[in-house]
């Protein structure tokens, strides 16, 4: 079960840095801002500001998943620091794709991509620290 863990904390974490380059940097770019469903460059204009901060939440929360991943990857399995941060960072992962669902069925892809790689974290991670 520890492989498991550490494999989706790792997706759910790589995920992450690309949400918040996708939300930081390149929000304004229509490519992006199409992809989370923006109609125009002036809609992206006017919540650039609210992407970029969270995009800085994905940020911290894919640094909190991989620091626990790398404690417990090359220090030991045993550290419930490690398996901490695991299940605080995709947690909070896996809370936010519920909050995404809870706003409409158009956002279930969006929910299962964010959500899905952080459960299977947590519970692999809740099984492979006892």
């Amino acid at each position: 079960m520890t492989a498991i863990a550490l494999v989706a904390a790792s997706i759910a974490a790589l995920l992450h840095l690309l949400f918040f380059k996708l939300e930081s940097i390149d929000w304004k770019k229509p490519k992006t801002w199409k992809t989370f469903g923006l109609e125009s460059q002036t809609d992206a204009d006017t919540t650039a500001s609210l992407a970029y901060n969270q995009g800085f939440y994905n940020l911290f929360l894919a640094i909190g998943a991989g620091t626990g991943v790398k404690i417990i990857a090359f220090s030991d399995s045993h550290d419930s620091i490690g398996w901490t941060l695991i299940v605080f960072a995709c947690g909070s992962m896996l809370a936010a794709s519920l909050v995404l669902l809870s706003t409409g069925k158009s956002y279930a892809r969006a929910a299962a991509i964010q959500g899905v790689p952080a459960l299977v974290a947590v519970v692999a991670a809740l099984v492979a620290a006892n």
